[in-house]
């Protein structure tokens, strides 16, 4: 903790912005997995509000380390990681509950069912 203490106060600021930012995105990504009605919606808040609040905590690691001269790609390189792995976890996982057609709350729209929606094979038959 002294290391961060050494950081020039703008930096200081800086850091501590993104760390809050990044904290606040995580736990409004959490709450809305455990308050959410369905699947599909608790699907969507912990894959875009989750992954923003590790990219700020990323970003507060990077500023933190480069203004200290050790500047290291391994943040860079978890953050790629995040940012291409939980887009297309959560797309496998909503299209697993669509082809096994799990159950939506009552609000869900489900563009399916539509007029206005775009042709599935299920539909054709």
């Amino acid at each position: 903790m002294d290391a961060l203490n050494q950081l020039p106060l703008w930096s200081q600021y800086l850091v501590g912005f993104f760390i809050l930012l990044g904290a606040a995105f995580a736990f409004i990504g959490s709450l809305g997995l455990a308050v959410l009605p369905d699947f599909y919606t608790r699907l969507h808040a912990p894959t875009k509000n989750s992954t923003l609040g590790i990219g700020g905590i990323v970003i507060a690691s990077i500023i933190a380390t480069s203004v200290q001269g050790q500047l290291t790609l391994s943040e860079l390189l978890i953050a790629i990681f995040l940012f291409l792995t939980a887009p297309i976890s959560a797309h496998i996982m909503a299209k697993a509950a669509l082809h096994t057609e799990l159950s939506m709350f009552k609000n869900t729209r489900d563009y399916r069912k539509e007029e206005d929606s775009y042709p599935h094979e299920h539909d054709k038959k």
